[in-house]
């Protein structure tokens, strides 16, 4: 392999440039509305599985960037994926990132109500008075919980991004929003994580532009 020397300003740039010409010698072409997306991914990850798991629903990206800039929160399950997302970015749109997995009253009611972490983090997320994401990169019972909120008529996410990684309940969890009405981006199979929950937001956020001078900042849940 040859060396290249190329300035810190450029690396990403050239890798996606490597990117987008390994997927055509594969023969792979992502619909242009995925593309930022699915190779911010694989750029994450070095993993080109992601161009064939990627699954968007009908509009998904669309709305994902609608929520956002009407000034949507974020709720991730790990505190890896609130460190890794555009926080600045997001904060520019009205929004604000929140992880309840580690407060010590999380952890307690958890405890108590011989539930996991993810179930009582969830039911403090659908408590926000505005709309939120959901990114979830570790936790399938996060998804499970979200799932059986939506099933008793207590709560419906107005989006899931979907990428928990691991092998137990991992990818039923997955396929519950699948095949559900719900807006989403999922990855089908094991693989995912937090930082591809990060990658997926920040390449939402990265595809919008500024937020104009004196345009309104975020909304509340209706």
């Amino acid at each position: 392999m040859k060396i290249e020397y190329i300035l810190p300003s450029e690396i990403e740039h050239r890798s996606f440039e490597i990117i987008t010409a390994e997927l055509d010698s594969l023969g792979i072409t992502i619909p242009e509305e995925e593309a930022p997306i699915t190779k911010r991914v694989i750029h994450t990850s070095a993993d080109f599985d992601y161009a064939k798991t990627m699954c968007y629903s009908q509009g998904a990206i669309d709305l994902a960037k609608e929520l956002i800039k009407n000034g949507a929160h974020i709720v991730t399950d790990t505190n890896m994926a609130l460190a890794g997302i555009n926080k600045k970015k997001l904060q520019s749109f009205g929004g604000q990132v929140h992880c309840f997995m580690a407060d010590e009253d999380v952890a307690k009611e958890a405890k108590e109500r011989q539930v996991t972490r993810a179930t009582v983090s969830m039911e403090r997320a659908a408590a926000l008075p505005m709309p939120v994401i959901f990114a979830i990169g570790n936790a399938p019972t996060a998804l499970i919980s979200l799932y059986e909120m939506m099933e008793q008529g207590k709560f419906t996410p107005e989006f899931v991004i979907g990428v928990p990684v691991g092998f137990v309940n991992v990818e039923a969890a997955k396929e519950l929003f699948l095949n559900s009405s719900v807006p989403h981006i999922i990855n089908k199979g094991r693989k995912g994580g937090s930082n591809i929950a990060a990658a997926i937001v920040n390449a939402l956020l990265y595809s919008l532009p500024p937020l104009g001078e004196g345009a309104p900042k975020g909304r509340m849940r209706v």
